[in-house]
């Protein structure tokens, strides 16, 4: 799929909000939803600030939007995020009926879109989403690198200490 300027700019939203995750102390992770070349929401990975276990980025968009909106299904809309959905994030876009979603890169180790499983490709739910992946992925995956790297040295700095 060659993606569009609007795909990138997205996707690039999505960035600066994983880069403000991580200026928090959380992974690293940003989405954007949008309907229509418009943003409906955009936010970051927020687990650890809200002590909640479901304050990823996708579902944090998810809620802002459906809020807006005055519906929690979500037709007609794409979600930008720097990293594959896991489970639970592609059980969401299922249920908010999202049309589409791009993921920068492959999470092997959670992601539920291609690395460990294809929920959304399951012919069971009652939803396809659609979904491409690559954009910016370079830029996302080094990203999360430089935050594990930094993460992991103050880690031996505290051990050392």
């Amino acid at each position: 799929m060659s993606f569009s300027e609007w795909d990138r700019r997205c996707m690039t939203l999505a960035l600066e909000e994983a880069q403000r995750a991580a200026d928090r102390g959380e992974v690293p992770v940003g989405a954007v939803l949008t309907r229509d070349e418009v943003v409906l929401a955009h936010g970051g990975n927020a687990q650890i600030e809200l002590h909640d276990a479901t304050a990823h980025a996708e579902i944090r968009v998810l809620r802002e939007a459906g809020v807006r909106d005055g519906n929690y299904r979500l037709p007609g809309t794409t979600l930008y995020v720097t990293l594959e959905p896991c489970t639970m994030c592609c059980g969401a876009l299922v249920h908010a009926r999202v049309e589409t979603v791009i993921f920068a890169a492959r999470e092997p180790r959670a992601g539920a879109v291609v690395s460990t499983a294809s929920v959304l490709d399951n012919p069971a739910l009652n939803h396809r989403v659609v979904w491409h992946e690559g954009l910016l992925g370079d830029e996302s995956a080094l990203l999360l690198r430089q935050f594990f790297q930094l993460r992991r040295g103050a880690a031996a700095d505290e051990a050392a200490d």
